[in-house]
């Protein structure tokens, strides 16, 4: 039976950038905000109608609509891969130049995530996502899993690109493991070079690299310090294929997971809180409205 568009969840997605390049021939010196289709797609597929959540600040900005607005509005939000996150953002020099990162988008995304968590809405991280609210929570990353891990395997192939697979472990007992109950080890791709280095405060790891345990799968615990849901995995759920060439770990149980999150915080409609001291790194929504966005 065909879903009602009243009754369709109301997804979030966050953007990615490309920043004002007055050497681009198209849309020269804009910037640009978008997202990845297959990510979009995903969150479709169970019938979720997805908007995406743009950067409300920066030198074309009109209008009072925040990021507030929006986490009021939809249902949740999905974070989902791109940049490097500026290592300052967790209290590190960029150790080469080229994991400089990017810092404007870092500044929106962890005011995406205060906003949503502020309302009480559920956070679900990819990629670069799990990385980003890692950071929020308090936790540091790998700058580069392959100088700074021992041992590591190759998380990152830059020609084979989402064709590079490893394993991971599954943590007993936890809510993932509970989501795949007949799977200890699954086969994921990995497109990323950086990684949880430590853990935020408060959040559980639910899958490990394997055999080189790098964390792969986090997920709030409840109770912490906020009311919503968040989780991530460091692989992208939204690449799997079930005609691919290699068999990976089914995403259907990670989309559907977040959604009944998502349904039941649009079934309880939690009041918003006056506020959540602390909970975010540097109180971002503060910094996204100072001039950094204004290039």
């Amino acid at each position: 039976m065909t879903q009602s568009v009243a009754s369709r969840l109301k997804i979030g997605l966050s953007a990615c950038f490309q920043h004002a390049d007055p050497a681009r021939s198209l849309f020269t010196n804009k910037t640009l905000q978008y997202v990845e289709q297959s990510i979009a797609h995903w969150l479709m597929s169970a019938g979720a109608m997805v908007v995406m959540v743009p950067c409300p600040t920066g030198e074309t900005a009109r209008g009072d609509t925040s990021l507030t607005h929006y986490a009021e509005w939809l249902d949740g939000v999905v974070m989902h891969g791109g940049a490097d996150v500026w290592p300052g953002t967790y209290g590190e020099v960029p150790l080469r130049e080229a994991w400089m990162g990017d810092r404007v988008r870092d500044l929106y995304d962890l005011a995406v995530v205060e906003a949503f968590e502020q309302a009480g809405k559920p956070v679900f991280g990819v990629c670069r996502g799990l990385q980003l609210i890692n950071v929020a929570f308090g936790g540091t990353l790998y700058q580069d899993i392959e100088t700074q891990h021992p041992n590591a395997l190759q998380h990152r192939d830059p020609i084979s690109y989402d064709q590079n697979f490893h394993d991971v472990e599954l943590v007993e007992g936890s809510r993932l493991s509970k989501l795949y109950p007949d799977v200890t080890h699954a086969r994921v791709n990995s497109i990323h070079h950086q990684g949880i280095k430590h853990l935020a405060p408060g959040f559980d790891v639910e899958a490990w690299s394997y055999p080189d345990h790098v964390p792969e799968a986090i997920r709030r615990r409840p109770g912490e310090g906020g009311r919503g849901y968040i989780a991530a995995t460091q692989w992208h759920p939204e690449f799997h294929r079930v005609d691919g060439p290699v068999h990976t770990m089914d995403d259907t149980a990670i989309l559907h997971d977040f959604l009944n999150a998502c349904l039941m915080a649009r079934t309880l409609r939690h009041p918003r809180p006056r506020g959540l001291p602390g909970k975010v790194r540097d109180r971002a929504s503060r910094l996204l409205r100072q001039a950094l966005l204004r290039h």
